[in-house]
């Protein structure tokens, strides 16, 4: 098959099993992408990944190019020789990082200038130097420059950024043809909540020949049905010979809700950043091993799960590592967060097999409400 090609394999309603071919191996989808923002999955090595079978990670655009530079990795070979991982990587555009730093940028018709969060020296991103960074990582997927625009925008300011990303979304595919090299492009659905504009930037994005379409200003502090309302609404006018990915959004529950809808890509930091925080994904549900009643359980965190952390350790020593603050506990509780995630998605792709997705959606919101 083709670089680019994506086939839809099993159908269970709106959910759908498939396979996309990158130039560094076939994902299976629907796929969750574990986020090695800087290079790296924060705590967890890429023999641990291969180990827990991820399929493809992702790399943050604004982050490498700040540091250590595009350029410096693009002379070591590029994003995989340089991180010693060689499966697929998708890079997003940093768009989302810049317009996160309100106070630090200036958005304007050509672009954005921001100043760095490390150094604060001023940098520039167009839609075509996006393209360049992320030519220069030479990632799987690279994804177009896009406004994010915060909860609450009003409209006139909505629909003026639905124009500002759709003409930046035509420069990157100007700035990167269709079938120039290896790497795949993915165009964004902005919109706010509105649903005009959501359909209309839809219809102005998916009318450019892209190789995927991403959903993306998402759980940017709407409530959870507001999210689910406007995802399923935009949803429906996407294209069902592309590959759809939702972009930043990631509990369990959201990542089910959204197969249901017909994604098929999801991302996000909560399996890592929750480790971290001692919030760990179970079998049983979600639960906080810093929690008193753990302090002498001597049972394995999920009976359930082969992770090494389940398979070794017990909950009160879990316990002892958060509450010490001890290194390890990041490694251990990320190690069992990803095998969770990575586990139900592939989960659900069985279920879609199968024909009883719907009741596997069921006990995955039972297990966990939010």
């Amino acid at each position: 098959m083709n670089i680019g090609s994506f086939s839809v394999t099993h159908r269970d309603g709106n959910a759908r099993c498939g396979t996309l071919v990158t130039a560094h191996g076939t994902i299976r989808t629907p796929i969750f992408m574990p986020v090695g923002t800087v290079g790296s999955v924060k705590a967890i090595a890429p023999e641990d990944l291969y180990t827990l079978g991820a399929e493809i990670i992702l790399g943050n655009t604004y982050h490498l190019y700040l540091r250590p530079k595009d350029t410096l990795i693009r002379e070591c070979g590029g994003l995989h020789p340089f991180i010693a991982w060689d499966r697929p990587i998708l890079t997003d555009s940093g768009g989302f990082q810049v317009f996160s730093l309100q106070s630090l940028r200036t958005i304007d018709d050509d672009g954005v200038t921001f100043r760095s969060h490390l150094d604060g020296s001023k940098h520039r991103f167009t839609p075509e130097s996006v393209i360049d960074i992320q030519r220069n990582l030479n990632s799987d997927i690279m994804m177009v420059l896009d406004e994010c625009v915060e909860y609450g925008a009003d409209y006139h300011y909505t629909q003026a950024s639905v124009q500002r990303t759709t003409a930046w979304a035509k420069k990157a595919r100007s700035a990167y043809p269709k079938g120039e090299a290896h790497n795949l492009l993915f165009g964004i659905v902005q919109g706010g909540f509105y649903q005009e504009l959501r359909k209309q930037s839809a219809y102005d994005i998916c009318s450019i020949d892209f190789d995927g379409i991403a959903i993306g200003g998402l759980s940017v502090g709407e409530s959870k049905q507001e999210m689910y309302d406007f995802l399923e609404y935009t949803a429906e006018f996407l294209p069902h010979e592309k590959p759809r990915y939702l972009m930043g959004v990631g509990t369990p529950r959201d990542i089910i809700t959204g197969i249901s809808m017909g994604v098929d890509m999801f991302d996000c930091v909560l399996p890592t950043r929750n480790a971290r925080n001692g919030t760990l994904y179970t079998s049983q549900g979600k639960i906080n091993i810093r929690r008193k009643e753990y302090e002498k359980d001597m049972t394995p965190l999920d009976s359930e799960c082969p992770c090494y952390t389940c398979r070794t350790f017990t909950k009160a020593y879990l316990r002892h590592l958060t509450v010490a603050k001890e290194i390890l506990a990041f490694r251990l509780h990320s190690l069992h967060n990803l095998t969770y995630f990575l586990s139900l998605i592939r989960d659900a792709r069985q279920a879609i097999v199968e024909q009883r997705f719907q009741e596997f959606k069921k006990h995955i919101e039972l297990l966990f409400d939010t």
